[in-house]
């Protein structure tokens, strides 16, 4: 493998972060806000995506019930892309882009955060899943890149949009989880004060 083609991958990667921390540090502070309000409130966070989007999913989900940097009492989120027989169910008898609404229609409640998480916006299932919170009177916080999609096009003026502005999907993803981490630490520091690090 030609080295300046790994090093492409990380001069890209660092220079669409550094870009895209101006168009992205006021949604991810309105979405710490959010968490920190509804988990303040004893609501929890669902988290919902797609391949590498699932992963984050359950890397989000497994900062907040075991820690980020500190120790705490473990907080309420949940990935919705882990029970394979409820997936595999729904998908079976009603259709794929069900499997996440089906699950926030039972496990959501109001004041309850939906994380939406979609490289292209685009992804049905989760939209839907949007669809699903927003009639439960749940608040979204919608993970994108591109234009934002379909997605974006769904979520009201209480919901949080952090789209990244790029078109490269694996780039978009590298985004996504500094934008992850951005909102384990802000919560972290909302509900514990301080800094973890001193």
């Amino acid at each position: 493998m030609n080295n300046q083609r790994i090093l492409s991958h990380f001069h890209e990667s660092a220079e669409l972060k550094i870009q895209a921390a101006s168009v992205l540090a006021q949604p991810i502070s309105q979405a710490i806000e959010l968490m920190f309000a509804a988990l303040s409130n004893g609501n929890k966070i669902l988290a919902c995506g797609n391949g590498g989007s699932a992963a984050d999913c359950q890397h989000f989900a497994a900062e907040l019930v075991g820690r980020f940097e500190r120790e705490r009492f473990p907080l309420p989120a949940l990935a919705l892309t882990t029970d394979s027989s409820i997936i595999t169910a729904v998908a079976n008898d009603y259709s794929y882009r069900e499997i996440f609404s089906k699950q926030v229609q039972a496990f959501g409640q109001a004041g309850d955060i939906l994380l939406a998480i979609s490289t292209s916006g685009n992804s049905a299932n989760v939209a839907a899943a949007v669809e699903a919170a927003l009639e439960r009177e749940m608040r979204v916080v919608a993970l994108t890149g591109k234009d934002g999609g379909a997605i974006g096009q769904l979520l009201t003026d209480a919901d949080v949009h952090i789209c990244v502005p790029a078109t490269r999907t694996a780039r978009i993803q590298e985004v996504h989880l500094l934008a992850i981490h951005c909102l384990c630490d802000g919560i972290d520091v909302a509900l514990f004060g301080g800094d973890a690090n001193e």
